[in-house]
């Protein structure tokens, strides 16, 4: 039927044009469109509605739900990698603050700082600063994992003890070390084969001990479990920590030895008190950044060149007194823990005060080092550092020498606390332990 109306309407338009002469060309195109669009606006029954086209409304089928399922595991791959991140910084927090109250180990921890510092001036990236947060990640949780499993044998090996007290002769308390060995073995079993899938918590719920002993009863399985264990321990440049934190140690001390020496005279001799006072708030406003030079060079020059640290200054000045100002204002609550002996037991939990007020100083000085090697020098700059240090930096190093000197009245180490400089020497506020 649309056909034949069509038909009909063509036969018109050609004894039109017949009789009155070829038109424009507009004025046919015209027609014909005019004739197309009247047919189109006809029902078309000879198209069965079966076959009419329907789009879908929400698209494929099963879209919506892969969709869900994926953004569902992105949001659980970000929560996995921030606890990882978040666990990995605590067990360093606990770590460093476990090393700095040991002799010579104190050196592992102030190394570390000053590697963090180091990273950052090199690259000026912040997220840099958490060096060897995913090996502290898997070995805090070994540790974490041994010592939860470690209850059991505890509790057994009381009951063992009580037993014995209360019946010496009897067979109550001997069953229970037996028990308590089948129990220690199993465990020492049980936390080797995680650590070695791995280490993490997934891989101590299971740890498939079966396997791991037939790995390493294998031909030369003894020999790798040991090649292993020695690469996951030099994995951890403890040699590179340590005479890291020598160097750093060693050049603040020669800096603050005369000061501090100076300063100690102040009792007996105000003058060279005054002088000492002087000296030493002029080398703390330098050594953060001295420390963070040598640290990103590895050369012992870099610890003395005030030269450099004063055109770092002229470059980025806000930045170089935000990182001094952290370094001095941490660490002087810090002071105030040395009027009280504390228990050598309990030694750790300052550290960890220490831990958390030195590592975002550390961080600041590296990125202030860093930002300056990026910067243009410009003479509104040098201007700025000039009114930042007469301002800001000038009081703040006068305030922490006369926290210093009044240290050695407060302190049960007298005179001797005035060496226990925690903020650039060892990573400790006592010398006692």
């Amino acid at each position: 039927m649309a056909r034949g109306a069509i038909n009909v309407q063509e036969n018109k338009v050609q004894e039109k044009l017949v009789s009155d002469g070829p038109p424009p060309s507009d004025l046919r195109n015209a027609a014909v469109e005019n004739a197309a669009a009247h047919a189109a606006s006809e029902p078309l029954f000879t198209k069965p509605l079966a076959h009419a086209e329907v789009p879908a409304a929400g698209g494929r089928p099963g879209e919506d739900g892969r969709r869900l399922r994926g953004a569902i595991a992105s949001v659980g791959r970000v929560v996995a990698r921030t606890a990882d991140f978040a666990f990995g910084g605590c067990a360093l927090w606990a770590v460093l603050s476990l090393l700095a109250t040991f002799p010579l180990l104190q050196l592992l921890s102030l190394g570390y700082l000053l590697e963090v510092s180091g990273r950052v001036a090199r690259t000026g990236r912040l997220g840099l600063g958490f060096v060897g947060h995913a090996k502290a990640a898997r070995w805090g949780s070994v540790a974490l994992m041994a010592w939860l499993m470690l209850l059991a044998p505890r509790l057994i090996g009381g009951l063992a003890i009580d037993a014995g007290l209360i019946a010496p002769a009897g067979d109550q308390a001997q069953r229970l070390r037996g028990v308590l060995l089948v129990v220690c073995s199993w465990i020492v079993l049980h936390t080797a084969a995680a650590a070695w899938r791995g280490g993490r918590l997934r891989h101590f719920l299971w740890p498939r001990p079966i396997r791991f002993l037939r790995e390493v009863t294998a031909p030369g399985g003894f020999s790798k479990a040991g090649s292993m264990a020695w690469r996951r321990v030099a994995e951890l440049q403890l040699p590179h920590y340590f005479w890291l934190g020598l160097k750093g140690f060693v050049a603040g001390f020669a800096l603050l030895a005369l000061p501090t020496t100076l300063l100690a005279a102040g009792a007996r001799t105000p003058g060279l008190g005054l002088l000492g006072a002087v000296l030493l708030a002029a080398v703390v406003v330098h050594l953060p950044l001295l420390q963070a030079r040598l640290a990103a060079t590895g050369r012992w020059r870099a610890g003395f060149n005030f030269r450099a640290v004063w055109s770092g200054y002229s470059r980025a000045p806000l930045l170089h007194a935000a990182a001094v100002s952290a370094t001095l204002l941490l660490a002087a609550p810090l002071y105030v823990l040395k009027v009280e002996l504390v228990p050598r037991e309990a030694a750790w939990l300052p550290s960890l005060l220490f831990v958390a007020s030195a590592w975002p100083a550390r961080l600041l000085a590296g990125w202030a080092v860093a930002r300056a090697e990026r910067t243009p020098k410009r003479w509104w700059r040098t201007t700025l550092w000039l009114a930042t240090l007469i301002g800001v930096l000038a009081p703040l190093g006068v305030a922490y020498s006369l926290i210093v000197f009044l240290t050695r009245y407060a302190s049960w180490h007298g005179v001797a606390s005035l060496y226990e400089q925690h903020a650039f020497l060892l990573p400790a506020p006592f010398l006692g332990y």
